[in-house]
């Protein structure tokens, strides 16, 4: 009757394996390191910076207990992992000095970190210890807020000239275009002209809304934003500031980092682990824009170091160190691309492929129509510096899509690529709020909650021990399963825990021994009502199935909301929160009746089992 096949007993040892293995990580603790990541979008970092690593810490007698090269994303990183603090600010210092030539321009940007003493062997099962928020782990918290009058200008500009350029394309002439606060103006001769170029307009130019204005001789279109329009050119902005926000956070070698919107222009930027907070400021706000810009050929080849730059020129380095001289008016800027891929040309060769808006086709059609032969390059600005990727010459009449060819290798047609689909931060942003959290605070606050998790724990087993003897033996063993389900699925999910998630943690263990109670209080019934033991732990067990079912579905119902609608440390709880249900179903149940199982379905005459006190009603 109270016996479990043997698949059922297989599938509840698999599952405490898997526990244990996925849990152990969180128990060995984080050791003190560096991570030296690129400072440049030109330069990457592969294995054989690790070399150079090795080489400056040997020279300064620096001890260290491993190096490993990684990829975060797309991104290179070296990581060294030291005995100590003491000994990873030293390093960090000494490698700072040896890696970068010039301090005030560096090639590579050294962060401290912290790596995790998982053994090799559990790595090799991806077994990893669960993320920290920023109030165990301390870190740097940025309230950022989005310059949306910046946004704006830069969308009121690119109206402006678009409606220049589609006047033109049509021979419709005007007699200037001219911006008012956050309008366009274009002034008419006549009504007729004015009449063909609103309806021109109108079909090109969507968002805008056109009014009359101006009488006689000074005949006005005033362009406006149309609300949909104006509040998309605002979201878009937002948007895209995070995703650009969220790919430069990997240089910080940052695990989990929170970054998202608040209300209509704000972004919250949370780093746990980052004690640096001016590195983290350069970081995030550094700004990286393209140019592709025409090769000033009046500048004999050679003689460009050494030449008079012409007024209206500037010069450049290209590749090792090689001069060119550039135009200073680029045709097009990187906000005019709107993808780039590796490719192959029609002979085979890597290239990159690029796409244009309409402004960016037009634009480049332009430019090009008269320059066939001429060379042209594209220049990547960081800092207000200029670095040329690439330069290539013109074959034909360039438009909205084009390649770039002579690219070498199929790995540096994928370079150049993910640098011109990379972004910059679409309107400057300003930290508004500023707060850093530093790790004693966060270890404070991981020993407290442990302890209060323990010490629920372990109130918790006392009763069920004291009150029921066996049976609450079985469910203080099924609530260890619990816990030890929860966090082995927290590590394997690689989800944050934060503060809240503790709180659930600690209420998980409530809910999960209540199911515990709900089946002993049951079996008790049962043999108040006269069944024999082994009768009454089957029809226990089974009763019971149904009210742990219900209450716990409505309880994950309220999670899941929680889940769905909340955000920060609302969602971290439900998280936690619906994970946990899953458990305590899993190991109040099933655990248990295994356990139970195992320990009285063997016996075949049972009189008696230890379930605490049965009363029984008085004849």
């Amino acid at each position: 009757m109270n016996r479990y096949p043997l698949w059922k007993y297989i599938i509840i040892a698999v599952t405490l394996l898997l526990g244990v293995l996925y849990t152990l990580p969180n128990f060995f603790g984080e050791s003190p390191a560096v991570q030296i990541s690129s400072a440049k979008a030109t330069v990457k970092v592969d294995s054989s910076l690790m070399n150079q690593v090795e080489q400056a810490l040997k020279k300064d007698g620096i001890q260290y207990d491993g190096i490993v090269y990684e990829t975060i994303g797309t991104q290179g990183t070296v990581r060294v992992r030291f005995p100590n603090t003491d000994i990873q600010f030293k390093a960090k210092g000494i490698l700072e000095k040896d890696l970068n030539t010039d301090p005030e321009d560096p090639t590579y940007l050294v962060a401290f970190n912290l790596l995790p003493n998982t053994p090799g062997w559990l790595q090799s099962l991806n077994a990893a210890p669960m993320y920290l928020g920023l109030d165990l782990r301390g870190g740097v918290h940025f309230l950022m807020q989005v310059d949306t009058k910046a946004v704006m200008n830069k969308r009121v500009l690119g109206l402006q000239a678009s409606a220049r350029s589609i006047l033109r394309d049509k021979n419709i002439r005007h007699a200037g275009i001219s911006r008012s606060g956050d309008n366009v103006e274009i002034l008419f001769r006549d009504a007729d002209t004015r009449n063909k170029a609103r309806t021109v307009l109108t079909n090109e130019l969507r968002e805008l809304v056109l009014t009359d204005a101006g009488s006689g001789e000074d005949l006005k279109l005033v362009g406006a934003l149309n609300p949909t329009a104006l509040k998309q050119t605002v979201e878009d902005a937002v948007q895209q500031n995070i995703t650009t926000l969220s790919k430069r956070v990997n240089e910080l070698g940052v695990t989990e980092p929170l970054i998202q919107r608040q209300g209509a222009d704000r972004i919250v930027v949370q780093m746990p682990g980052v004690q640096d907070v001016s590195r983290a400021k350069d970081i995030i706000g550094k700004t990286a824009t393209l140019e592709v810009r025409l090769v000033d050929e009046t500048v004999t080849r050679g003689t460009e170091e050494t030449a008079a730059i012409p007024f209206g020129s500037e010069l450049f380095k290209v590749g090792k160190n090689a001069p060119v001289v550039l135009y200073k008016d680029p045709i097009i800027t990187g906000e005019y691309i709107s993808s780039a891929s590796a490719s192959f040309d029609q002979n085979h060769q890597p290239s990159v492929s690029i796409d244009l808006n309409g402004d960016g086709g037009r634009r480049m059609r332009e430019a090009t129509r008269s320059r066939v032969g001429k060379a042209m390059a594209i220049v990547l600005f960081e800092k207000n510096k200029g670095e040329v990727l690439t330069v290539a010459t013109i074959r034909d009449e360039l438009g909205a899509r084009f390649q770039i060819t002579g690219m070498g290798s199929a790995e540096a047609a994928s370079d150049l690529a993910l640098l011109l689909r990379a972004g910059s931060l679409a309107a400057p942003m300003e930290i508004i709020e500023e707060r850093t959290i530093g790790p004693q605070l966060g270890a404070e606050n991981i020993t407290k909650g442990f302890d209060a998790t323990l010490y629920g724990f372990i109130a918790i087993a006392i009763f069920m021990i004291v009150y029921y003897r066996a049976f609450g033996f079985f469910s203080v063993f099924a609530l260890a399963v619990n816990l030890m389900l929860l966090i082995a699925l927290l590590s394997l999910l690689q989800a944050t825990l934060a503060l809240p998630g503790i709180a659930a943690i600690a209420l998980t263990l409530g809910m999960a021994i209540d199911a515990n109670v709900l089946i002993n209080e049951r079996i008790r019934e049962e043999l108040r009502a006269g069944h024999s033991p082994q009768t009454a732990i089957s029809m226990g067990f089974e009763r019971a199935w149904a009210t742990i079912l219900d209450s716990n579905v409505t309880t994950m119902i309220a999670g899941l909301a929680l889940l769905i609608f909340g955000s920060g440390a609302v969602r971290g709880f439900a998280v936690v929160h619906c994970l946990g249900i899953l458990t305590s179903i899993f190991s109040a149940v099933f655990v248990s009746r295994g356990v139970v199982n195992l320990w009285y379905g063997r016996k075949k005459k049972l009189t008696t089992v230890s379930i605490g006190q049965v009363w029984k009603p008085a004849d």
